[in-house]
């Protein structure tokens, strides 16, 4: 079985919850990328400013180290475009990747319903998207976001061990 595991997906598309359920299955320690940004980012953000390049590569870094230093780990993180996904893998051996696709109006619909998350504004979903580059499926493993939590997690795990 992959011992490390990165859970990819826009803002609002289950990464959180998705990649909890997925560690508490495997036994694996839970890491929410949302915890490892730096105060100016989470500051950024909660102004409706989307982060750029540059607001990224740290907290990027960081987690790529978490993948290094713990034998096994599923880590949540947006992983938008090939260079961040890149930069998660460097140096990372056996690992996998779980896209969580979904469109626009089916996540902003979610976005709706979140209470305190400093992620504010269709504005800077738009802009997740016209930064996604999705993962292929040689990349990834994606899954349909629209189908319930326990449909994903079990997709999910599923693949995993093929």
């Amino acid at each position: 079985m992959i011992k490390k595991i990165i859970v990819l997906g826009v803002s609002g598309s289950g990464k959180s919850s998705i990649g909890q359920r997925l560690a508490e299955q495997l036994g694996y320690p839970f890491f929410d990328g949302d915890d490892y940004h730096s105060d100016a980012n989470v500051k950024k953000m909660a102004t409706g400013t989307p982060l750029n390049d540059a607001d990224r590569m740290g907290w990027l870094a960081t987690l790529n180290q978490l993948l290094k230093d713990n034998q096994s780990a599923v880590i949540a993180c947006s992983g938008l475009k090939p260079e961040y996904r890149d930069i998660l893998r460097n140096g990372v051996d056996q690992f996998a990747m779980v896209y969580l696709k979904g469109d626009i109006e089916t996540i902003w619909q979610r976005h709706q319903k979140r209470d305190g998350h400093y992620f504010k504004g269709r504005g800077m979903l738009e802009s997740q998207f016209a930064t996604l580059v999705e993962p292929t499926s040689d990349e990834a493993i994606i899954i349909d976001i629209d189908q319930d939590v326990d449909a994903i997690v079990s997709e999910a795990l599923q693949q995993l061990k093929q």
